[in-house]
């Protein structure tokens, strides 16, 4: 099912693909010779050694001045202890004025106190020390930054290892950046400009147009894909399938989500009549037998009423799908009012309590002003809970205008397509609810009397290679 415009958008969204990955190509570096390769090599590693002396002669000076620091930190914390010591002695004998006679327990207390003092003075010395050496630490880590920054301006990578293993981990991080490099390459952000676009969509319009499109449906394409995608940046990788995304939410918003008619009758009061159009040769009577079909499925007893009473063996051919499905017919002679027919059938209905009622008329081209207002006197008549028309899907926009000018004369509800499994194009499927304003409900997929399938936007979209 729509086998040939899932080709024909394959190869265009392809096309704009190639074409915008391939201006964003970032330009290849030439390939280094192996003389070129080993140079580098050895500047490296000669640039590696510079760094290592200037670090040495860095790390001299910071311990030089490390040392002195400490020094003066033992100096002070010296002459402080001693003048709390001799402050001590002095509060115990009474001051330095007084004779120094004082007895034995006196120099135990004293000794015990300075003792104390001691203990105290090396915790305060030895906190001291450890607080220099952090500071001094963290200066030096400071230093070392400051250092490290100014190689890396020269381009010059420090290391404290030996050569050797120097040149092993610069061959990871070279490793590490070229996957980086990669990465970014994968992800290089893209984007259609206003004449990428026009030129992508002018290749969309005729693939479009030759699948039967609608052309109001090809220009609401044309502004709804310009604004998902013009000027909106992505990752290159991403492009194609950000095209078919932002396709596939177009064409879904188009086409309008079937309400479930079978719930419909359900809870509707009964008979619950529909009447069914279409022009001839359109599948419209097997369809409305499929329809039957499914009815029945779901414990719904309904009846036929034959009235088309224009074509020749339209009767015979209602009737013999009537007796495959156990389905009475109601029916008149060949000329009679179909409006008459639908009237007595639903007045069977009502007799038998029969849940619907499903009229059957003549095909008729949208262009027959005579027959289009025969059709408007079955509606008043039957006054139906439901129009609904019955298209092919394989005419394409002939369909789309049918049920354009079906809708106009007598307002349809809702839409079936037959002939969907043949049909390699989808122009139909993508415009007709779109055009119309109604939902399609059904599409005819066989000849079989199961062969009615429910309408489902997403599998239209998949159909189409879109998902």
């Amino acid at each position: 099912m729509f086998g040939f415009l899932k080709d024909k958008l394959k190869k265009v969204i392809s096309s704009v693909a190639d074409k915008i990955k391939g201006k964003s190509e970032p330009p290849k570096e030439p390939e280094k010779s192996e003389q070129q390769k080993e140079a580098e090599k050895i500047g490296d590693f000669l640039e590696i050694e510079k760094a290592k002396e200037h670090m040495a002669i860095i790390e001299r000076v910071e311990e030089e001045e490390r040392r002195e620091k400490q020094k003066e930190a033992e100096e002070a914390l010296t002459t402080e202890e001693r003048q709390e010591i001799e402050k001590d002695v002095e509060d115990i004998i009474g001051g330095p004025s007084e004779k120094l006679a004082f007895k034995e327990e006196d120099i135990k207390k004293l000794e015990k106190k300075s003792k104390g003092k001691k203990q105290d003075k090396d915790i305060e010395k030895t906190e001291l020390t450890l607080t220099t050496e952090t500071l001094t630490a963290e200066a030096e880590l400071e230093e070392e930054k400051e250092v490290e920054e100014e190689l890396k301006e020269e381009k010059i990578e420090i290391k404290k290892e030996f050569p050797e293993e120097i040149k092993e981990e610069k061959k990871e991080k070279k490793g590490f950046f070229a996957k980086l490099k990669e990465k970014l390459t994968e992800t290089f952000q893209v984007k259609l400009d206003e004449d990428d676009f026009s030129e992508f969509f002018s290749q969309l319009e005729i693939v479009l147009m030759e699948n039967s499109v609608a052309l109001d449906v090809i220009d609401a394409l044309n502004k709804k894909l310009k604004k998902e995608l013009v000027n909106k940046p992505m990752p290159k990788k991403e492009f194609e399938n950000a095209v078919k995304e932002a396709l596939a939410n177009s064409i879904d918003s188009l086409m309008i989500e079937p309400f479930d008619i079978v719930e419909e009758i359900k809870n509707a009061k009964k008979p619950y009549i529909i009447v069914f159009f279409g022009i001839n040769g359109s599948g419209k009577t097997t369809t409305i037998a499929k329809f039957a079909h499914l009815l029945q499925k779901e414990n719904l007893s309904c009846v036929l009423a034959a009235a088309d009473t224009f074509r020749a063996a339209s009767i015979e051919q209602l009737e013999k799908h009537g007796s495959k499905l156990g389905i009475k017919v109601i029916k008149h002679k060949y000329g009679a009012d179909p409006a008459a027919v639908a009237f007595d059938a639903i007045a069977h209905a009502k007799s038998k309590a029969i849940d619907v009622v499903l009229v059957d008329t003549a095909g008729r081209m949208h262009t027959q002003a005579n027959l289009m207002s025969e059709m408007e006197k079955i509606v008043r008549v039957a006054k139906p809970n439901m129009k609904i028309f019955i298209g092919e899907s394989i005419v394409g926009n002939d369909a789309v205008e049918q049920a354009k000018s079906f809708n106009n004369s007598i307002g349809i509800d809702a839409i079936i397509l037959s002939k969907a499994d043949v049909d390699e194009k989808g122009g139909a499927a993508i415009s007709v609810s779109y055009i119309t304003g109604k939902p399609i409900l059904f599409l005819g997929i066989g000849q079989d009397y199961d062969d009615l399938e429910k309408f489902n936007k997403h599998k239209i979209i998949k159909s189409l290679g879109l998902e």
